[in-house]
């Protein structure tokens, strides 16, 4: 509201434009559009605005589901950036009448966790694209590979509440607003497809994201789309 009354004018144009003009070129569920702004906002550590989503969110996600798009981000952008999030997500949820800490979802344990996280990731990326990041790790840097699966695929995309095509698509929206991260980037385009996320999909991913992440980091990213 400070923005409409001091800034009028930069308000109506983002304001048509992040909420009319681009809806008019996605076909994606409102529930997959939040997952997808929840996702930016949390990358950009967009504190004021992520509230406001989470607040929005409860109309279409339950609170484990807003929950988990948070959990699944960490591994990407880093606890130094999202933090915060945590207690402001709590806050949120805890004014609209949610009681905390909500139900453990999680799926493995600390002697499964690497063994579920490796088949998550021949599951996305296949069995040869992940032995081969293994078999040309140099020496001294397979504890990365294992972080890797212990860790980003075996304790966050084993837990439940959102399906494979959630979390890659979270893990897309991620890094498509951090930028920097094209190798990663089109590792993950792939997992979508291979998880059931088509092109078309993350095109509207990407559009949904440009008002938040700017034109430079979405061009990029649809260029690595049609690459494929």
């Amino acid at each position: 509201m400070k923005l409409k009354k001091n800034d009028p004018d930069f308000f109506e144009i983002f304001n048509h434009f992040n909420n009319k003009e681009i809806l008019e070129y996605v076909s994606i569920s409102k529930r997959t559009r939040f997952v997808i702004t929840l996702a930016t906002l949390i990358t950009n550590t967009s504190k004021e605005k992520y509230a406001i989503a989470v607040r929005d969110a409860l109309e279409v996600l339950s609170p484990l589901e807003i929950k988990e798009v948070l959990y699944q981000s960490v591994a990407y952008v880093g606890l130094g950036k999202t933090f915060e999030l945590f207690e402001i997500t709590n806050n949120v949820l805890s004014e609209n009448g949610v009681e905390l800490p909500l139900e453990s979802i999680s799926t493995v344990n600390l002697d499964n966790r690497y063994e579920k996280g490796f088949e998550i990731q021949k599951k996305y990326f296949g069995s040869e694209i992940i032995q081969s990041m293994i078999d040309n790790t140099p020496k001294g840097q397979e504890r990365f590979n294992d972080f890797l699966a212990g860790y980003c695929f075996g304790d966050f995309y084993t837990r439940n509440a959102l399906t494979d095509q959630d979390r890659e698509l979270i893990t897309f929206c991620v890094l498509a607003t951090l930028g920097g991260c094209e190798n990663q980037l089109r590792g993950h385009v792939q997992g979508n497809f291979n998880v059931g996320n088509g092109k078309e999909i993350l095109i509207d991913a990407l559009t949904i994201l440009l008002p938040y992440i700017g034109f430079p980091r979405t061009l990029n990213a649809l260029a690595i789309i049609n690459e494929y």
